[in-house]
């Protein structure tokens, strides 16, 4: 499995609930593109439209070699799941006021996937004490690897 692109921007501002694995519908010319790593997920997301999953404001660039026949960057992409899948995703979305927001696209044997997280925003109170929590980590850390440097 190699990982082509990766959300970071979303581990910070959503709480990730749940995660699907999804296939993803791409043209030849993205395909390629998507192999050569040229993906952009950080302000995207995935919608409901008709019983159908879309990944909304996904960015991935024409691919170089692509001429006339090259793809549009930024356009809806249907994503591939089951339909109980697809109902369950929408109801929790609907109900308990969640989103679907991708983590990382990735290539899995010769299929391009897509992980997505079922989100619940943050709060700015929630990102502060997850910054000062992972500060308080990284202090700890530096105090132990002190210690073992002066024991040894």
């Amino acid at each position: 499995m190699k990982i082509v692109s990766l959300n970071r921007r979303a581990y910070h501002d959503y709480d990730i609930l749940e995660n699907v694995e999804a296939g993803i519908a791409l043209q030849g010319t993205e395909v390629k593109s998507v192999r050569e790593g040229k993906v952009d997920i950080s302000r995207s997301f995935a919608q409901m439209e008709h019983g159908e999953l879309w990944l909304i404001n996904s960015h991935i660039s024409c691919y170089d070699k692509g001429n006339r026949y090259n793809h549009e960057v930024s356009r809806p992409r249907k994503l591939l799941l089951h339909h109980r899948e697809i109902n369950d995703l929408g109801a929790k979305v609907a109900q308990k006021r969640l989103t679907l927001v991708p983590l990382k696209v990735y290539i899995k044997g010769r299929m391009v996937k897509v992980d997505l997280g079922l989100a619940r925003g943050k709060r700015l109170y929630d990102k502060r004490r997850s910054i000062a929590q992972r500060e308080t980590e990284r202090e700890t850390e530096r105090a132990l690897k002190y210690v073992l440097r002066r024991r040894v």
